[in-house]
């Protein structure tokens, strides 16, 4: 019998996972990655994904189903390698994707190896994709889940062949609607529960704020300027602001104000109009390719430059072993240096990288 450690994270979608799997035979093992404790994100963790009521929840899912359940300790390696990461991201005049960062280190590397240390054969998380395996190719390749609406792949991009030949994701071909149906046709507690939309360790959305209290220190004003280098007036830090932004800026310029750039280094926040925003090509480091080998030879596929919008046609070359080109068809707007480029060719996931 196959055995497989599932990501419950105490919500609607694992636990179905978890269902899934023993339907279809699976010896299964379930677990709950604590992340965080209380002074880090400053507040009561009961509005979080990492809350004590999230784990009472994913152990009765568990006892429902007969699986022994386990809690992994991550909190010291969360800190320096996600959270560190997403404060000095913003602290060098980057947007992060810290979603994307947790998947790659813990759900697809340390969960990784505690599959292993529990000898089983995958690894179960409730994300909304696909695996499939390429006969033609002998790859394992990402694809896009049959929700649409509930698409995970773009935050999945950094898993690895072997991950991925490791890993099912069970509601890849299910309707949210249809997840929903089986938790409540099995009398799961969490049946109804809301999904969190927020980062789990920022549940007020207030970035700043958290950076401010973990780095206990006030970021300091600068200057808005234009364009030109003209000075526009004052703002109250870089790392309040990112490219695109319009509203909170604070000044009145008589006409549309957004941010579209940001100099870290000078602690200045350069001021331009809409039209401004519209870039055709960027580049990418930091790659990981799954349906490819490499991209060498350029590719007319298509690419999304941030997780809620649709991907669009673009011509994609690999310009040295860790580095990516894309040119648009047509200009998109705020390209976001410390994001994520994912490439698509149809509903597989060619690869991406971070926009640089």
């Amino acid at each position: 019998m196959k055995k497989a450690l599932i990501a419950m994270s105490g919500g609607v979608d694992s636990s179905v996972s978890a269902h899934l799997m023993k339907k279809e035979g699976y010896e299964c093992v379930g677990c709950t990655m604590r992340l965080y404790e209380n002074n880090i994100i400053g507040e009561d963790m009961l509005s979080t994904c990492c809350s004590l009521k999230d784990t009472q929840d994913a152990r009765s899912v568990c006892e429902r189903l007969d699986m022994p359940y386990h809690i992994f300790h991550f909190e010291n390696l969360f800190q320096k390698e996600v959270i560190e990461h997403f404060v000095c991201s913003y602290e060098n005049g980057l947007t992060p994707n810290p979603c994307i960062e947790c998947n790659r280190r813990f759900k697809f590397d340390h969960l990784f190896d505690k599959m292993e240390q529990f000898d089983c054969d995958y690894i179960v998380t409730g994300h909304y994709a696909r695996i499939e395996k390429d006969e033609n190719t002998q790859r394992y390749v990402l694809k896009k889940a049959v929700d649409l609406s509930k698409d995970q792949s773009y935050v999945l991009y950094t898993m690895t062949q072997n991950q991925l030949a490791h890993t099912i994701f069970p509601l890849g071909g299910y309707k949210k609607t249809e997840v929903r149906e089986i938790a409540l046709e099995n009398n799961f507690v969490n049946a109804k529960k809301h999904e969190s939309q927020d980062i789990c360790f920022v549940p007020d959305g207030d970035y700043v704020g958290f950076m401010e209290r973990y780095r206990n220190k006030k970021y300091k004003e600068g200057l808005f300027k234009d364009t030109k280098g003209n000075v526009l007036g004052k703002h109250k830090g870089y790392v309040h602001y990112t490219i695109g932004q319009r509203k909170g800026l604070g000044i009145a310029l008589g006409h549309p104000a957004f941010v579209v750039d940001i100099d870290p280094k000078e602690n200045v926040v350069v001021i331009g109009s809409n039209e401004d925003l519209f870039k055709t090509t960027l580049e990418a480091t930091n790659i990981n390719l799954i349906s490819v080998e490499n991209l060498y030879e350029p590719r007319h596929i298509k690419a999304k430059i941030r997780y809620g919008m649709t991907e669009q046609p673009a011509t994609v070359e690999q310009i040295d072993e860790d580095r990516i080109r894309v040119v648009f068809d047509e200009p998109q707007r705020a390209i976001t240096r410390g994001q994520a480029v994912v490439l698509y060719d149809g509903d597989v996931v060619v690869g991406g990288g971070v926009i640089c």
